[in-house]
């Protein structure tokens, strides 16, 4: 992703946004066709680099089509479409595997995918690179991919094999040490694929750390719904699943409400009240988990839990972009769904190795299969405990995200990137 957004800075997100819709279109098309599973496995890395350029572009795009007074609403409207997408995309997918066969999940992107590209070719407003600062930083692109590819792989492991499991500590020894390299390598480059002088600004920093707190603390939150109606309740997959819908039905309602909010209070205001939402939520899931509650203040949680993100994501992806120069746009965009994926994986991990900690170790490879049913009386205490222990901790990280968010404030009158020099990091030297 940073890849991506750094070259569309360089030679123009229309084209980068263009280029990605015909890679994502062209792979489903050739997906469908394959043979065996390597075929599988190679042609979705090709859809996943498609993926990549599409996402990295999209709220960039955004942020060049409204203008600043406007940006919240057409940024609620952003990131509501991933929702309706949740909503629709297994539902969609079940039908067409089971009725025509699961080659269809995959054809169905090419007719979609042609039409937004005609759509995109014709609408998407033409913008040009920044001549002035082309060129590939290819020792930093490297130290990217081996720190974060080390670190992502890892922490997604650490549910299954543990914390202490070498693969996953390796993970994390190779990304902390590789960390003060890049930011050597990037301090030198004359064209850095991150410019780490923008972490000077105390509030662009505690935004993004606002953002990856924020991401750990609710990502889990539909799995762990899910499968506590399946383990405790003994209800099927399918079920579990309409159980959470809520969630996502209010982050959708939230995302596009909270845009009017964005003519009154400031972006990053939003995002506050948006945290601390969330946190709410988190916390009446804290308080009334057990193994006879009732379906209405499971629901309450997840609704406030789902306004509390639908209200922050736009607000944060407004404020991290809104007042950047538009060199900076498509990169910082990058950085920001880089932070979030690496939040996503690390929600998982956490979240699924300490609700199963208490559970005795055999019935644990089903939690981490997705095929655990029904346990036993004596085992739902266990997860019970499980349960209380996983949302504690993601409500005080929650409540670290509602700090970061309170000092990610911007002064009234302080300057913002757009009005500072640039920084070591974007200079020769």
């Amino acid at each position: 992703m940073v890849v991506f957004g750094r070259l569309a800075d360089m030679f123009g997100r229309r084209s980068m946004y263009l280029w990605g819709l015909a890679t994502y279109t062209g792979a489903s098309l050739l997906l469908g066709f394959s043979p065996d599973e390597w075929y599988v496995v190679g042609l979705r890395v090709v859809q996943a680099a498609g993926g990549a350029m599409l996402l990295t572009n999209s709220a960039a795009l955004l942020t060049d089509a409204f203008p600043r007074r406007h940006l919240g609403r057409g940024m609620g409207v952003y990131i509501a479409s991933f929702s309706v997408a949740q909503l629709v995309g297994p539902t969609l997918g079940g039908f067409l595997t089971h009725r025509f066969g699961w080659q269809w999940v995959f054809w169905y992107n090419v007719p979609v995918g042609l039409i937004c590209l005609a759509w995109g070719w014709v609408t998407l407003r033409r913008t040009e690179g920044s001549a002035r600062d082309r060129g590939i930083d290819l020792p930093g692109n490297l130290l990217v991919l081996v720190s974060l590819g080390g670190l992502l792989f890892g922490l997604s492991q650490a549910g299954d094999r543990g914390w202490t499991d070498p693969v996953v500590l390796g993970g994390v020894v190779v990304f902390a040490g590789l960390v003060p390299v890049f930011v050597r390598v990037e301090r030198r480059s004359r064209h850095p694929v991150v410019d780490v002088g923008l972490f000077a600004d105390r509030v662009f920093g505690l935004n993004l750390l606002a953002s990856f707190l924020s991401t750990v603390a609710r990502m889990a939150v539909v799995l762990l719904i899910a499968l506590f109606y399946q383990a405790v309740h003994g209800e099927d997959p399918v079920s579990a699943g309409l159980k959470v819908l809520p969630l996502s039905v209010a982050m959708m309602i939230a995302s596009v409400c909270a845009g009017p909010l964005h003519a009154r209070l400031d972006a990053r205001t939003v995002g506050l009240l948006g945290n601390v939402t969330g946190t709410v939520g988190l916390v009446v899931l804290l308080s009334c988990i057990s193994a006879d509650v009732g379906y209405v203040p499971i629901c309450a949680g997840m609704v406030l839990v789902g306004v509390g993100a639908g209200m922050f994501l736009p607000a944060t992806a407004t404020a991290l972009l809104d007042e950047l120069p538009a060199h900076r746009v498509g990169i910082v965009n990058a950085m920001r769904l880089m932070v979030q994926n690496a939040g996503v994986v690390v929600s998982t991990a956490l979240a699924l190795s300490l609700v199963t900690g208490p559970l005795p170790a055999s019935l644990r490879p089903e939690v981490f299969a997705g095929t655990l049913s029904r346990v036993s009386p004596a085992d739902v205490g266990h997860l019970v405990t499980g349960y209380r222990l996983t949302l504690g901790v993601l409500t005080a990280v929650s409540l670290l995200a509602v700090l970061a968010s309170f000092g990610g404030r911007r002064k009234a009158g302080g300057e913002d990137l757009r009005s500072q020099p640039e920084t070591l990091a974007s200079t020769p030297g």
